[in-house]
């Protein structure tokens, strides 16, 4: 037992977790926390942004792209209230996030009395954006909370956390004892429910595998069970580069939703089976369904004929075991035609699908690729091919405006030595353009592609088409980009044309910096995705 003070026994439980970076800005209320990051910055760094918002973005990011506990710190109320948006993506997207605030003086929380910061119930507001959330009331109340935020983060479907502490436990010192973790174990597959599933599975004539980000460890396990099925693996964003592209039983959503007009079997792995159920709208005729999913409440929030609470990679190493003996013809030549097909279809895009193959081009095979809400991410998401697990990082269903390049620097930082690339369109770029400094003081060599299509795209399309041309906050005036960018430090270029894009991002990715890249677009001008997206219910 150590004599310590709370935000020194907060750091001792993130370094023994394996955490080595906090995103955040410092504030009045965790002055204590960052002296106490200062104290440690030989064991765990502190990399600082201009914008709430960016912290909890570069946390995602640290998360996502790694699968390791992402931290962020930030003071209470409007710091708390700002990195909400990065919290509602955690939890859509299944991310271990980590925000850490301060809140008032411990005996004046709940007065009203309108002391800096206060909000009138912050631990409240921070349950309902959070997987759980608690407070340190005292120093000796530190070990043991980080220690159950840590196993409710990690244990069983990953999502954010959050712990605050009041102003004034922060810095007040007593007996700590540390306190031992014990890393969480999913649940065992149910025997029985492995059998039903291979009764399912033998009947089957064509069956469709769908992955999301529950199953971003079993990719091994899973292209083992398609190839002994004969399923194609579709994914829609989540699931991007858990089976990779290049491999023929690979599918996007544009040839998965082909198959799906022949599927009699529909095995969910880790996935919210979004794709079928909400945007494909519509249900073969006879159609069964199974679901592997370590989140016991997604077998009521969707029900299948037979649902299997397991983690993924476990629960359908058990489902091939069950199917030895089990096999089918190879396909893989008949699905190396079905994606030839569905690569025909998707070259109507345009000009998106001929800038993503250019940053494809010029991407290494295992480089990161951060979309955001824009033509070019939505485009991305069937027309981006991925060769990796993690390397695709989305914003999930939240879409928010703002994301992409916030959480490419999280990607770097937690990826030093792989290449990082985000998209944004000017609109959302604009949410975050003041991490340029950031990106710059901390040298997060991100590889900024901005579109400039002088319009929140998605939104003019709708008002142009749906709502007869009444334009409405949709057009927007910008600046220039590339002197923007210079006047931060960034190197930065404009280019027009597919080739000149992939040239750049090589000279953008050789320097080893920070660095934008303009690439002007014709508003308007660009093919809607959303055909593929959202495809006509099948008649």
């Amino acid at each position: 037992m150590e004599i310590k003070n709370t935000a020194q026994a907060m750091i001792d439980a993130l370094v023994a977790q394996g955490v080595d970076t906090v995103f955040g800005i410092p504030g009045v209320h965790t002055y204590e926390f960052s002296d106490a990051l200062y104290k440690a910055r030989n064991r765990i760094r502190m990399i600082h942004t201009r914008h709430e918002q960016a912290a909890g973005y570069m946390a995602y990011g640290y998360a996502k792209s790694t699968g390791r506990p992402g931290v962020f710190t930030v003071v209470p109320g409007p710091g708390l209230l700002n990195a909400g948006a990065a919290l509602c993506t955690a939890y859509g997207a299944n991310a271990p996030v980590m925000c850490l605030t301060g809140n008032i003086m411990s005996h004046l929380i709940g007065q009203g009395r309108g002391q800096l910061h206060e909000l009138p119930d912050q631990l409240t507001l921070m349950r309902g954006l959070t997987k759980w959330s608690g407070r340190i009331n005292h120093v000796t109340e530190a070990p043991e909370i980080m220690a159950e935020a840590f196993e409710k983060m990690m244990r069983g479907r990953r999502r954010p956390v959050a712990i605050e502490v009041p102003w004034d436990v922060f810095g007040q010192t007593g007996p700590v004892t540390a306190v031992q973790t014990v890393p969480p174990l999913a649940p065992a597959p149910d025997p029985e429910r492995i059998q039903q599933a291979a009764t399912l599975v033998r009947q089957a004539k064509h069956p469709m595998i769908m992955v999301g980000s529950g199953a971003v460890e079993a990719g091994s396990q899973v292209l083992a069970l398609a190839r002994a099925i004969g399923a194609p693996v579709v994914s829609h964003r989540s699931g991007k580069g858990i089976v990779s592209d290049d491999e023929p039983y690979a599918f996007n959503l544009v040839a998965g939703y082909e198959w799906w007009k022949e599927c009699d079997l529909l095995i969910g792995i880790g996935s919210r089976l979004e794709l079928q159920f909400m945007r494909w709208q519509w249900q073969p005729a006879g159609l069964k369904t199974i679901r592997i999913d370590i989140d016991p409440t997604e077998m009521v929030r969707l029900k299948p004929d037979l649902g299997i609470v397991a983690d993924a990679a476990e629960g359908t190493a058990a489902l091939l075991a069950a199917l030895d003996g089990h096999s089918v013809p190879d396909r893989s030549a008949e699905f190396s035609t079905r994606r030839a097909e569905a690569r025909t279809h998707m070259e109507a895009v345009q000009p998106q699908l001929s800038y993503l193959d250019a940053i494809r081009r010029a991407l290494p095979r295992d480089g990161f690729f951060v979309e955001e809400v824009s033509q070019m991410g939505f485009t991305a998401r069937f027309g981006f091919p991925v060769y990796g697990p993690r390397q695709y990082v989305t914003c999930g269903y939240q879409d928010n405006l703002g994301f992409g390049f916030n959480t490419a620097l999280g990607v770097k930082v937690a990826n030093p030595d792989k290449a990082v690339v985000s998209v944004s369109g000017d609109g959302g770029f604009m949410f975050g353009v003041q991490e340029l400094a950031t990106a710059v003081q901390h040298n997060i060599a991100v590889v900024a592609i901005v579109f400039n299509n002088s319009a929140f795209g998605n939104v003019r399309r709708d008002q142009a088409t749906v709502y007869e041309g009444r334009l409405i906050g949709s057009d927007l005036v910008n600046p220039d980009f590339v002197a923007l960018g210079k006047s931060f430090g960034v190197a930065s270029e404009r280019v027009e044309s597919p080739e000149a894009l992939e040239e750049a991002i090589a000279r953008a990715l050789a320097s080893g910096r920070p660095a934008l890249i303009e690439v002007p677009v014709e508003t308007g001008s660009e093919t809607s995705p959303w055909t593929f997206l959202h495809p006509a219910p099948h008649g």
